[in-house]
């Protein structure tokens, strides 16, 4: 995602809570310090198929408004 950041293609990773300091630290790294992060509860693997739509409801509209974000 950071390579596609830095040549101006609109990109988000979705990060769960638990990682939120790793991804912000890689994100540095790798040079895209603004690189927006879409957050959701944490864990994500090993969810049944219910749990994995209450993440997307929870990722959902920050990807929305992302998007209103770019077009603005």
């Amino acid at each position: 995602m950071c390579e596609l950041r830095k040549r101006g293609v609109a990109a988000a990773v979705i990060v769960s809570e638990a990682f939120i300091g790793l991804a912000k630290t890689q994100a540095r790294v790798f040079g895209v310090p603004d690189l927006p992060l879409i957050v959701i509860p944490h864990p994500l693997g090993g969810l049944d198929m219910d749990a994995v739509k209450s993440r997307v409801e929870v990722a959902a509209p920050q990807a929305l408004k992302l998007v209103e974000k770019l077009l603005t």
